[in-house]
């Protein structure tokens, strides 16, 4: 019998505990948000892990990362979930030359565990993920995913707690960064040949990701787009429309942040979690 399981991270404390390192005030309710918006979706609470701020450690997301992909079979739907910092590091080759960078998810515990590159999860993943086993992979921070359009109602924002979900790279990773030879394309709804699983970005590689206070609570306005979405459609709609809706409604903050999207072809056009 196929199942449906779920990995949320949410880090708005990051190290030393308490006041003091880089920290962020929309992610743990974006991850309370998501959670809950998953369970009107079909997901059983008791398939859910969580973890926020000093338990969204390096080794605890890399092992709740595995645990969620480990075992999966063809007709489960899997779920992975992030809100926090995003950053960029130098993508060094064994023979020392840069071969341009990798986007890395900042855990609690970065400034003594390191990041979490891109290749990090690529490599859970392809090890693990069976075929026909369907994973949304969803990440809320800066350099994560291009596009713009316009949402219905305005939504209520006070500009005063409007935070940048980025953590400064180190000189070297910046440089490399500005200076990479393969820059990666701008996009939209963006096929990936060969892709097992879909990415829902929050914005495009180049571009930074907000919170603000919005409706009097801090929020990821990706994850308010996107949650109030799956809310509506009970999690029935399809990734292309979902993905315009998450655009539209991302417009209206005026930030110039546009999701992205990447699956194969054949993804955009079927429901997400199926």
């Amino acid at each position: 019998m196929a199942i449906k399981k779920a990995f949320i991270v949410g880090i708005n404390d990051y190290a030393p505990i308490g006041v003091g390192g880089p920290d962020l005030s929309g992610c743990v309710n974006d991850a309370r948000d998501m959670a809950n918006t998953l369970v009107q979706c079909g997901f059983p609470p008791a398939n859910m892990r969580i973890l926020t701020n000093q338990n969204a450690t390096k080794s605890k997301i890399l092992s709740y990362l595995t645990w969620l992909i480990k075992g999966c079979k063809a007709g489960d739907s899997l779920v992975f979930y992030y809100s926090g910092h995003g950053t960029q590091v130098a993508n060094v080759s064994p023979d020392v030359e840069i071969d341009g960078v990798d986007e890395a998810l900042v855990p609690h515990d970065y400034n003594t565990g390191g990041f979490i590159t891109d290749d990090n999860i690529k490599t859970i993943i392809d090890t693990y993920l069976k075929p026909k086993v369907n994973l949304e992979v969803i990440f809320d921070c800066c350099h994560s995913g291009s596009g713009t359009r316009a949402f219905g109602e305005a939504m209520s924002i006070n500009d005063s707690t409007l935070k940048v979900r980025m953590l400064e790279p180190n000189f070297e990773d910046e440089f490399y960064a500005t200076n990479a030879v393969a820059s990666k394309q701008a996009r939209v709804l963006v096929p990936v040949a060969n892709l097992n699983h879909t990415l829902w970005a929050a914005c495009a590689d180049k571009q930074l990701s907000y919170e603000s206070s919005v409706g009097g609570v801090a929020r990821g306005h990706f994850t308010v787009s996107m949650c109030k979405a799956l809310r509506a459609s009970n999690g029935t709609i399809t990734r292309k429309k979902l993905d315009i809706i998450i655009k539209n409604a991302l417009a209206t903050f005026g930030n110039n942040q546009t999701n992205q999207t990447e699956a194969i072809s054949a993804e955009f056009a079927q429901n997400i979690f199926s």
